[in-house]
């Protein structure tokens, strides 16, 4: 028989958070006794408005394809939230909606970048930026981020990268919680400008701060991309909608692999989402709640050996440094499951090079979730 050709683009590492969950998920159907704290994704769901909307849509639209774009109403909204969170004038013909901040990252990198171009990350940083520009034949740049940067991009770390195509950057960031506040940000977004650098800018965890508000590269730099995502602050996940803001050279190839690669964003979920921008009450209580959950741990952690946490400005994430605990942190995690149910990522999920003593919890379950796992790991050595 002949062997058939795999091709080389989906040889790409796994993304070892979900793997976690499989494995939690399973012991969860043994034991029922796992708390999660692996997965980024909010513990309640889509607002009542989004949830009312959504049967409305399925009452009155026919809920086919759309504009590749997505729907203007939409479209409309999103440039709307701009204006009145960052006071910055965004034309709706500007903003695509996209099946999730996924989609987002893909239609961006293939629109802005070839085969062979070279784009700047931080690690530790979400996996799939690195996996999907290497999917594409762009080579992902690590710059080494430190507690003494906050795990941010700094012009002297883009200066000792050799020349760049792009710079992608996540404020607040995952798996860190870290923010460039509002003068670095601008620093940075200008190096890039002067350079050539395209600046692609993940704000998904916008609206999930708990000091400043989270600075938007809108207004700084018009060559920039914008990534947003209804999944985060939103808490839609499952429902698949994001956005991106794009500079107008951008529009039209943005737009042809949109209705080439996806056709159009899920229907049903533009129309939901329609009500999101009326929901922030209900927003902002979970946000209350991510922050009472944030306190928690940052008070517990400690006393269960975790001492040295991340600087976390937003999400809902603690990265925290295990060196003195282990080597490996994907055993480590792996026997905190087995011995304890509380299911946390390992940090090579984020940091290849420096992850194997490093962890991630994410705190976007039920207080009560959180106030458990801190038991339970205050009675667990982990040695």
């Amino acid at each position: 028989m002949v062997s058939l050709k795999v091709a080389s683009r989906g040889q790409i590492p796994a993304f070892i958070v979900m793997d976690v969950l499989r494995a939690a998920n399973e012991r969860q159907e043994t034991r029922g006794d796992v708390i999660h704290l692996e997965v980024g994704q909010p513990g309640t769901g889509a607002p009542r408005p989004v949830i009312e909307a959504a049967r409305a849509a399925l009452d009155a639209e026919k809920l086919g394809y759309t504009d590749a774009l997505g729907i203007l109403p939409l479209r409309r909204k999103i440039a709307a939230h701009y204006r009145d969170w960052y006071g910055a004038e965004v034309d709706p013909a500007r903003v695509v909606v996209t099946t999730g901040s996924s989609a987002g990252f893909v239609l961006s990198f293939l629109a802005a970048f070839d085969p062979g171009d070279r784009v700047a990350l931080v690690e530790p940083c979400y996996p799939c930026y690195k996996n999907i520009l290497g999917a594409f034949g762009i080579e992902p740049v690590a710059l080494p981020g430190t507690e003494a940067t906050r795990y941010q991009p700094s012009v002297e770390l883009l200066e000792a990268a050799g020349p760049l195509d792009g710079l992608i950057v996540a404020s607040p960031s995952n798996p860190t919680g870290t923010m460039l506040d509002a003068d670095h940000l601008a620093a940075v977004s200008e190096y890039c400008r002067d350079q050539g650098i395209r600046f692609i800018s993940d704000e998904i965890y916008h609206g999930i701060v708990y000091g400043e508000p989270a600075a938007s590269v809108i207004g700084l730099n018009p060559d920039a991309i914008v990534i947003n995502s209804f999944s985060k602050y939103f808490s839609m996940t499952g429902w698949r909608i994001g956005w991106m803001i794009l500079p107008e050279q951008l529009l039209r190839p943005v737009e042809c692999l949109a209705q080439n690669l996806f056709v159009s964003a899920p229907s049903l979920s533009q129309y939901a989402a329609l009500a999101a921008f009326d929901s922030h009450d209900e927003l902002r209580a979970n946000v209350a709640v991510y922050a009472r959950n944030r306190a928690i741990l940052l008070e517990g952690l400690p006393k269960a050996g975790f001492d040295h946490l991340a600087p976390a400005d937003g999400a809902f994430y603690l990265y925290a440094d295990i060196a003195d605990r282990t080597n490996d942190a994907r055993q480590f995690c792996q026997r905190m499951l087995a011995e304890t149910g509380v299911a946390t990522t390992p940090g090579i999920d984020f940091d290849p090079g420096r992850g194997h003593t490093q962890m991630r919890f994410s705190y976007c379950a039920a207080t009560a979730d959180i106030e458990e796992a801190v038991r339970r790991l205050r009675g667990w050595s982990g040695r």
